[in-house]
């Protein structure tokens, strides 16, 4: 059974670095693609980074670049985000999702639908 299990949220005050983990179970890694996502109350799910199975490809939505990272331990099955120089408009609560490499990476980040979802962690950035 395909499982995502993400941890590392909690609050942080603004410029503050936190990092989320992704542990994947039911599958490997290195061949499904995974991406983060966050939603706040009252907005849609938006995709914040997406990377490919093999991790030679990533995308970032344009509102994080320069400030996060996704990269990942295929030996550990997880998959990491790096946040840095975060800002109050980073609070959400943040999902890893998973997606068959039959969809494009770069597609999968706009998706809400359609893939695999993890119970998601709060981020909370505040002074």
């Amino acid at each position: 059974q395909l499982q995502l299990v993400e941890s590392g949220g909690g609050l942080v005050q603004p410029g503050g670095s936190l990092r989320l983990s992704c542990v994947a179970s039911g599958f490997t890694s290195d061949y499904y693609h995974i991406g983060w996502f966050r939603q706040v109350p009252g907005k849609e799910r938006e995709g914040v980074s997406c990377i490919s199975g093999s991790g030679g490809s990533a995308n970032y939505a344009d509102s994080v670049k320069g400030r996060f990272t996704i990269f990942k331990e295929n030996a550990k099955n997880t998959v990491y985000l790096q946040m840095n120089s975060l800002k109050p408009e980073d609070t959400a609560v943040y999902y890893c999702a998973a997606a068959p490499p039959s969809i494009d990476v770069q597609a999968m980040c706009r998706m809400t639908k359609g893939l695999y979802w993890g119970q998601g962690t709060q981020v909370t950035v505040s002074s």
